[in-house]
């Protein structure tokens, strides 16, 4: 039987949840792509809390131009700073069953340049 697509996605999400979950000292970085936006939340998985997100639909990032990587990397920039601001550091990164590459890829190094730990 062929999976859907949705399905697919799905069974890849939860085998990455399965291994990275985000503790009080190391929060998860989880990542959210639409066809036009990118989502990206810092979340302690142990309380069930958000600690810091951003997203391309933030003003200030909004205003942006560039292409839909430069805004990721911007995306990544911001959450890493509102996340050091709230005293994390080091975080794991949850690709959210998306491949690492192109915008996920790119909102990632924008959070390392910002000075979040992998």
């Amino acid at each position: 039987m062929a999976l859907t697509k949705e399905q697919r996605k799905k069974r890849i999400k939860n085998r990455i949840r399965k291994i990275v979950s985000g503790t009080g000292t190391t929060p998860r970085l989880a990542v959210f792509r639409s066809n036009k936006e990118i989502y990206a939340q810092v979340v302690d998985d142990v309380t069930g809390v958000t600690i810091s997100a951003a997203s391309s639909r933030d003003k200030d990032i909004s205003s942006a131009k560039g292409t839909k990587s430069e805004v990721a990397a911007l995306v990544g920039k911001t959450v890493a700073e509102k996340a050091l601001k709230a005293g994390i550091e080091t975080i794991a990164f949850d690709r959210g069953g998306y491949l690492y590459h192109g915008r996920v890829k790119s909102l990632a190094e924008g959070a390392r340049e910002a000075g979040l730990k992998f």
